[in-house]
């Protein structure tokens, strides 16, 4: 599999495996964590040549982007970096609102690009849809920030297929995120066909399903974080997904590859899937993901994936 690959009609030229990184400074969505060791991910994921870097300003929040922004700092390599973030969420009192109105979008860009201690952003997210913002008026606002060179692409994410229209009314919509795995895969129907034929690269998260996909739970494992109220993780459905992923693990075996990276090297023969984002809690994790490069798919194994989970 290719080393590099480009995102899209973008000029964002990637390895094809990145690094998501909400459990770099993401207290707020994992508890106890580390930030020397979230340091340490950006930094082995660096020096290994994965240079797809994918914060948010709700990680943390805003401490993602700045332990990014450190170690970027740090090591000299922002340009080596292709660095993504989001934003969307605003603080209402003890509320949390998305809001995509240009002016908020603009004055969001600001704020990341100071935490991030750079002057320009490789791809910027809208996070979440708000109800009230026309799509393309907050593709609009990203576009004028294009133009000022302070972003490189535009990215939309959580959109639905009809906000997606509307985002792209004007063809500026570079990339979108969403949530794809074998488990979740209703944009296979309308959604990457239409990526596909506009130009526009799909960035899928939870592409493991929290850990599901890597095959490393048994029917024994208990929850107790965000995995306990998804839906593949209640007991008939997680029973269901442990016997699939078994099957996967047959293949994978044959093959002399982990599970994970048979689940991911299978996400890149997607049409419109041009990089995945897995992440990671330690950076022999990140060195981990990136044997996915060595996994090599037939036909046959494909489909019987396919099947598996059809």
């Amino acid at each position: 599999m290719a080393k590099e690959t480009r995102l899209g009609k973008t000029d964002l030229v990637v390895n094809p495996i990145g690094l998501g990184t909400n459990a770099v400074g993401g207290h707020n969505l994992y508890p106890d964590l580390d930030e020397e060791a979230g340091k340490e991910l950006v930094r082995r994921a660096l020096e290994i040549g994965v240079n797809f870097l994918d914060t948010a300003f709700i990680y943390g929040p805003e401490r993602s982007e700045e332990l990014v922004g450190q170690v970027l700092k740090e090591t000299g390599s922002r340009q080596q970096a292709v660095l993504a973030t989001k934003g969307a969420h605003r603080f209402v009192g003890s509320d949390t609102v998305f809001d995509n109105s240009p002016a908020f979008l603009k004055q969001s860009v600001e704020d990341s690009l100071k935490r991030l201690q750079t002057d320009y952003i490789d791809l910027y997210y809208i996070h979440f849809p708000d109800e009230a913002t026309p799509k393309d008026e907050a593709v609009g606002a990203l576009k004028e920030l294009k133009d000022a060179g302070k972003i490189r692409a535009i990215g939309v994410s959580n959109f639905s297929m009809e906000q997606l229209k509307e985002a792209n009314k004007d063809g500026y919509v570079d990339v979108v995120q969403g949530e794809y795995n074998l488990l979740q895969r209703e944009v296979e129907k309308e959604m990457l066909p239409y990526m596909k034929e506009n130009g526009i690269s799909f960035v899928p998260y939870f592409p493991l399903a929290s850990g599901l996909l890597a095959g490393k739970y048994d029917a024994n494992a208990k929850f107790k974080d965000l995995r306990k109220d998804l839906p593949y993780f209640q007991p008939a459905q997680f029973q269901r997904n442990l016997e699939k992923v078994e099957q996967l693990r047959s293949i994978a075996t044959q093959k002399n590859a982990e599970v994970a990276h048979l689940v991911l090297a299978w996400y890149l023969t997607q049409p419109a899937i041009d990089a995945i984002i897995p992440g990671a809690k330690r950076a022999d994790q990140v060195s981990n993901n990136l044997k996915t490069l060595d996994v090599q798919l037939t036909a046959e194994e494909k489909d019987a994936i396919d099947r598996i989970f059809s």
